[in-house]
C-alpha cells in the first residue's frame, strides 16, 4: 500500500482514465474521473462503504495507471474504448458482442455488401450489430432480390475491364447483378444504387423510394422508358418490404429508443432503431458485471458501449431516465454524427407509449434469459448424476475442481487445478501454480501447497467452493489435501483420489480403495478430469523447463556472456533455432565471431540429447 501512496501524491487533479490492476497487471477495472486524485482515493480509502463487490475488487487491486485527458467528453470516450478493448472483470459489459453480424459496405470503385461478423477499422461502411440474425437474413435477401449490386469477390477496377480479365456470372443475366467486372455499368451509376442499398439497410426507404420516383420521372421524360421501368419495380419491391414495418411515428425523423431491464445480476439492454417513424429493426444485448451496480451506471455504460459500436447515431435517443453524464454523452454522440444529439426522457403522450412497449420486451427478454438459465442449472448430465450415486455424495458434483503436480528430481516444481462443471471442461477458470514452498521430491507437499492456495484464495474472495475435489494421486495425496482442509475448517469438503495404476478410488474414512465399473460413466468423467490435470501441468512444467535450459545451455558455453546469448536469441528465436544454424550464420550474428560461432555448435552438439522428456507427477 505504501507504493501506491506514494503513487497518489502524484497523480494530477485533472480529468482522465484509470485502471486498477492486480499484482499481474490484469485489469480489474476501468472507471473515468473529472479529478483523477479525489476519485482514486476514494477508492483506496480505508472503509469506504460497504459494496462487496468493491470490498472485492480492492482487495485484489495491486498497482493503478492513469490517463490524463484534456475533458470530461475525452475520458468518457477513453473510458469506454478501454472498457470495450480490456473487458475488465468488475465493469458493466456487453456480453458476446463479437458474435453478432454486420452488414459491411466494403470501400471499393465497385463496392459489395455482404454479412459479416469481423470489424476490420477501414473505410467500409459497417451496419448493425445485429441480434436478431433472423431479421437481418430477411433485410440481405430483401437487398439481393431488389438492388443489383454483385456478391463476388473478384477485384475490379478500371484496369481489370480493360483487360477484359473478369466475365459475367448467372447473377447478371438472371438481373441480380449489373456487370461491373465486364464494364456493363459506370461506377458512378453503379455508387449510385449502392448509395440506394445504404438507405434501404438504413431504413430510409420513404426517403429513398421519393428519389427514385424523381429519377424515374426523369427517365421516362427522356423516353428511357426500360430503365424507367426497372426503377418502377424497385420502388414496388421497396413499398412491399416497407409496408411489414410498424409505423410509430407520422414525423419521419430518426430515432432510437434505448432501454434496460435489470433483476439481481442479470441485466438486458435492448435498443429499437425508428427511421422515418417506423420500426426498421430491434437489437438486444445481454450484459455482464452488473451485480450490485445502479441503474444509472449500468444504462450509461450501455448507452456508450453500444454506440461505440454502430455507426450510424440518430438526431433522437429516448432513454427511460436521465443520465447522471447525459451533457457529456450527448456531447459525445453529437461529435460522432457531426450535428446535434439530444438525449430525450419521454414524458407523456405517444414517447411514453413507446417507451413503455419497449421497455415490456426488454422485460420480457431478462424473464427468457433467467428462464433458460434456471433451466440449465437444473440440467444434470448423466455423468455427473452416475458420479453422485457411486461415490454416494449428498449432492451431486456439478463443479469439479482436479489438481495434479509435475517436476523432474524435484525441479521446476508445478501444480495445475483444472475446473469441469456439469461434465465439461471451464478451460477460462484453469490455474497454474509455481510450487514455491517445497524443496526436493514430495509429491504430498506439493500437493498440499496446490490445495491451499487455490481454498485459501476461493474463502478469502467470498467465492463458491467446489462439489468436489479430484487429486491425481492415491491414499499419500488424499491425505496431504484432507490436512488442508482442517486446517482451512473445511472438512466438510467433498475431495477424493484416483491413482492411475489400477484406476482405484480412495475417499476419506474408507481405508480401502473403491473399485468403479471400468465401462461406468463416473469413472470415465474421473478420468478425464484426471488426464486433463495431468496434461495441463506437465505442458506447464515443460514451458518453465524449457526457459530454465535455453539459458542453461547458452550460459555455460565459454565466451558466450548475457550480451551474446540475447543476440542470438533475437537472431534465431530459440535454442533448436541456433542449433540448426551453421557456423557461418551464427558468426554474422551482432558480438560474434567464428571461434566463438564453433564453441557454441560443438557445445549445443554434445547436449542435444541431454534433456529427458519424462516427467514424473503426483501419482
Amino acid at each position: 500500500m505504501g507504493m501506491i501512496e506514494e503513487k497518489l501524491k502524484n497523480v494530477p487533479r485533472k480529468p482522465g482514465v484509470y485502471l486498477l490492476k492486480d499484482g499481474e497487471g490484469r485489469v480489474l477495472y476501468v472507471g473515468k474521473a473529472k479529478a483523477l486524485r479525489d476519485r482514486l482515493r476514494s477508492h483506496f480509502r480505508a472503509g469506504r462503504g460497504e459494496d462487496r463487490k468493491h470490498r472485492l475488487m480492492m482487495a485484489r487491486v495491486a498497482d493503478f495507471e492513469t490517463i490524463v485527458t484534456d475533458s470530461e467528453v475525452e475520458a468518457l470516450i477513453l473510458e469506454a474504448n478501454v472498457v470495450k478493448e480490456r473487458r475488465p472483470r468488475y465493469n458493466v459489459n456487453l456480453k458476446d458482442d463479437k458474435s453478432y453480424p454486420y452488414i459491411r459496405v466494403t470501400d471499393e470503385p465497385y463496392p459489395r455488401v455482404f454479412v459479416t461478423r469481423r470489424v476490420v477499422r477501414d473505410d467500409s461502411g459497417y451496419f448493425g450489430p445485429y441480434t436478431d440474425v433472423g431479421s437481418m437474413r430477411q433485410l440481405m435477401a430483401a437487398v439481393r432480390r431488389i438492388f443489383p449490386v454483385r456478391t463476388c469477390q473478384l477485384r475490379i477496377t478500371d484496369e481489370t475491364i480493360r483487360q477484359k480479365k473478369h466475365k459475367v456470372c448467372l447473377n447478371y443475366h438472371i438481373g441480380r447483378c449489373s456487370g461491373p467486372c465486364e464494364g456493363l455499368v459506370s461506377e458512378a451509376e453503379y455508387r449510385e444504387t449502392v448509395e440506394q442499398v445504404v438507405a434501404f439497410i438504413q431504413g430510409k426507404s420513404d426517403r429513398l423510394v421519393r428519389e427514385m420516383e424523381g429519377r424515374m420521372q426523369e427517365l421516362a421524360q427522356q423516353k428511357r422508358y426500360e430503365e424507367a421501368a426497372v426503377l418502377r419495380d424497385r420502388i414496388r419491391s421497396v413499398d412491399t418490404f416497407q409496408s411489414k414495418q410498424k409505423v410509430v411515428d407520422d414525423v419521419l425523423v430518426d430515432r432510437d429508443i434505448v432501454t434496460i431491464a435489470v433483476e439481481g445480476g442479470d441485466a438486458c439492454g435492448m435498443v429499437f432503431n425508428v427511421r422515418d417513424g417506423k420500426i426498421t429493426n430491434r437489437q438486444h444485448f445481454y450484459l455482464g458485471g452488473v451485480e450490485g451496480v445502479a441503474e444509472d451506471d449500468i444504462l450509461s455504460s450501455f448507452v456508450k458501449q453500444y454506440y461505440l459500436r454502430t455507426d450510424y447515431v440518430p438526431a433522437e435517443i429516448y432513454l427511460p431516465f436521465a443520465l447522471s453524464e447525459s451533457q457529456e454523452v450527448e456531447t459525445w454522440l453529437s461529435r460522432k454524427r457531426e450535428k446535434s444529439v439530444n438525449l430525450v426522457v419521454p414524458k407523456r403522450g405517444r414517447k411514453t407509449r413507446l417507451m413503455a412497449m419497449c421497455s415490456k420486451n426488454v422485460r420480457l427478454l431478462l424473464e427468457e434469459l433467467q428462464i433458460q438459465k434456471s433451466k440449465a442449472e437444473d440440467w444434470l448430465a448423466p455423468s455427473v448424476r452416475a458420479l453422485q450415486k457411486d461415490l454416494r455424495l449428498e449432492k451431486p458434483p456439478r463443479r469439479i475442481e482436479a489438481f495434479d503436480v509435475s517436476n523432474i528430481a524435484g525441479k521446476d516444481a508445478v501444480a495445475s487445478l483444472v475446473v469441469f462443471e456439469n461434465g465439461k471442461p471451464k478451460k477460462g477458470a484453469y490455474r497454474k501454480y509455481r510450487i514455491r514452498g517445497v524443496e526436493g521430491i514430495d509429491d504430498f507437499r506439493m500437493m498440499a501447497e496446490a490445495v491451499e492456495r487455490r481454498m485459501s484464495w476461493l474463502l478469502e474472495e467470498g467465492e463458491t467452493l467446489p462439489d468436489l475435489i479430484l487429486v491425481d494421486g492415491g491414499k499419500g495425496q488424499l491425505s496431504a489435501a484432507l490436512g488442508v482442509l482442517r486446517r482451512l475448517s473445511v472438512s466438510d469438503q467433498a475431495v477424493v483420489g484416483l491413482a492411475k495404476r489400477l484406476e482405484e478410488v480412495y475417499v476419506p474414512g474408507i481405508a480401502d480403495p473403491q473399485t468403479l465399473p471400468k465401462s461406468s460413466a463416473s469413472l470415465r468423467l474421473l478420468q478425464r478430469v484426471r488426464d486433463e490435470a495431468h496434461r495441463f501441468a506437465v505442458a506447464y512444467h515443460r514451458t518453465l523447463r524449457k526457459k530454465r535450459t535455453i539459458s542453461s545451455e547458452l550460459d555455460t558455453i565459454p565466451g558466450v556472456g548475457a550480451k551474446r546469448r540475447n543476440a542470438l536469441l533475437k537472431a534465431f528465436g530459440s535454442v533448436e533455432g541456433i542449433r540448426k544454424a551453421s557456423v557461418e550464420e551464427i558468426a554474422r550474428v551482432e558480438g560474434m565471431n567464428k571461434s566463438a560461432a564453433e564453441r557454441v555448435v560443438e557445445a549445443l552438439r554434445r547436449r542435444e540429447e541431454a534433456v529427458p522428456e519424462s516427467v514424473e507427477d503426483g501419482d
